[in-house]
């Protein structure tokens, strides 16, 4: 007897190798440096918003609660402006957005790890904005209530690729 594996784990699965890569690029980062702390957040700065912006010309997601102005007001702590955001170019589909959203919103837990980083006196509103209650739950629980077939699953691996690749390229860009 075969096992099914729900849409969360099949897209945990098949983004894992980006996720890694993506984590392995940032963590040349020592967020207790103020300057690498700084280039960290502009890097997040050019993916970030590209991607919330998409996710909002999406219907039928859940709601994006943006991360952008707590991003935007702890650089202008730091006395950096925001950098012009990358492009997030994906074909729109609410099967791509709930898989951009799976790698956006599970940055927001990422953050709150690195937020204990940060040392007292820099900003860290941005990392420190974590998921309200029983939030992340909800999400996946939402991924895995839609009626994913192959081809969504898919694009929804398509959508949280692209949104990795998108942080994984932030970096340099």
């Amino acid at each position: 007897m075969t096992e099914t594996l729900s849409t969360v784990a099949r897209l945990r699965a098949a983004t894992a190798s980006d996720h890694d890569a993506v984590d392995a690029g940032f963590g040349r980062y020592d967020l207790s440096d103020a300057g690498d702390y700084r280039a960290f957040l502009i890097a997040h700065a050019k993916a970030l918003p590209a991607v919330e912006a998409w996710l909002e010309g999406i219907a039928g997601l859940a709601p994006v609660r943006s991360r952008r102005d707590a991003l935007s007001a702890d650089l202008a702590a730091l006395g950096e402006a925001m950098p012009a955001p990358m492009t997030f170019d994906v074909a729109p589909s609410a099967a791509a957005g709930w898989g951009a959203m799976y790698v956006v919103e599970g940055s927001r837990l990422g953050g709150i790890m690195l937020s204990r980083s940060v040392p007292e006196g820099l900003p860290s509103a941005y990392l420190g904005a974590k998921h309200l209650s029983g939030e992340w739950r909800a999400l996946l629980a939402a991924i895995d209530a839609q009626p994913a077939d192959e081809a969504w699953i898919a694009e929804a691996v398509a959508g949280a690729k692209a949104a990795f690749e998108l942080y994984r390229r932030a970096p340099g860009a």
